[in-house]
C-alpha cells in the first residue's frame, strides 16, 4: 500500500526494477539484498530502500527480498495484472510497429482496436486486429470503452482527436505526437515519448560532458 503521492521519480523507476528483477528471476535468484541489487543497477542500497518504502514493507532484515515476491509486489502497484482496453490511432509505420511489438497483456492492458484515417489503410489487418475508419471512434468507444489511446498522428491533427477520445471516455494517452494535450485536459493522464528529443540528448551527450 503506498504512503500518500508518491513522487514521479519514482515512479519511473519502477519499471526498471520490475524488468531488472525478471532477469534475475530467469537467472535463478531466489533472494537478493538491496546493496546487492544496488550494485547491479547501478543505484545506492539507500535509494532502493526508500523507492520500496513508498509502498510499505517488502524484505525481511537479514534475509534480503524474496525476487519473484518483490517482482509480484511491484507488477501490482504498477497495475499489471489488469487489462485495461487501448486504442491506436494512427497505422503508419509507426503505429504498426507498436502494435506488432508491444506485449500490451504484460504491461497492463488489451489492445482492442486501430483507428486510421487512410483508405488504403482501413480494412487492413494489424496482427489480428482490422483497422478501422477514425469515423467508428464514437460507436467504438460506447460499446468498448477504452480507457486509455495510442496517438501516433501528425501533430496537427492531434487536438481534435484527443479531444473526441476524451469526449468519449478516454483518460489516458501514451502520445507519439508533439502536441500538448493537457494544455487543454489538465485532468487526463499523458506519458509523452518523444524520439527526437531523446535523440538529440544523446547527441548532447555524445558531444558533451553527460553523466553516463
Amino acid at each position: 500500500m503506498s504512503k500518500g503521492i508518491i513522487s514521479k521519480s519514482v515512479i519511473r523507476r519502477l519499471p526498471r526494477y520490475y524488468r531488472f528483477l525478471g532477469e534475475l528471476e530467469e537467472g535463478g535468484y531466489v533472494r537478493i539484498s538491496s546493496r546487492e541489487l544496488a550494485e547491479k543497477m547501478g543505484l545506492t542500497a539507500s535509494q532502493i530502500r526508500q523507492d520500496f518504502n513508498c509502498f510499505g514493507e517488502f524484505g525481511q532484515q537479514g534475509y534480503g527480498y524474496n525476487v519473484r515476491e518483490l517482482r509480484s509486489q511491484i507488477g501490482n502497484i504498477l497495475g499489471l495484472e489488469k487489462k485495461n482496453p487501448m486504442v491506436l490511432i494512427g497505422a503508419g509505420n509507426l503505429g504498426r510497429a507498436i502494435a506488432a511489438h508491444i506485449n500490451f497483456a504484460d504491461r497492463g492492458f488489451e489492445l482492442v482496436g486501430i483507428f486510421d484515417v487512410n483508405e488504403e489503410i482501413i480494412g487492413k489487418n494489424v496482427g489480428n486486429i482490422t483497422v478501422q475508419s477514425i469515423d467508428e471512434i464514437d460507436k467504438f468507444c460506447t460499446e468498448n470503452k477504452p480507457a486509455a489511446a495510442i496517438l501516433c498522428i501528425p501533430k496537427n491533427s492531434a487536438e481534435k482527436v484527443s479531444d473526441k477520445l476524451i469526449s468519449c471516455g478516454v483518460r489516458a494517452f501514451w502520445n507519439f505526437t508533439h502536441y500538448d494535450i493537457r494544455f487543454s485536459h489538465p485532468d487526463v493522464i499523458v506519458e509523452n515519448v518523444h524520439l527526437g528529443d531523446s535523440l538529440t540528448i544523446l547527441s548532447y551527450c555524445l558531444n558533451s560532458v553527460c553523466e553516463k
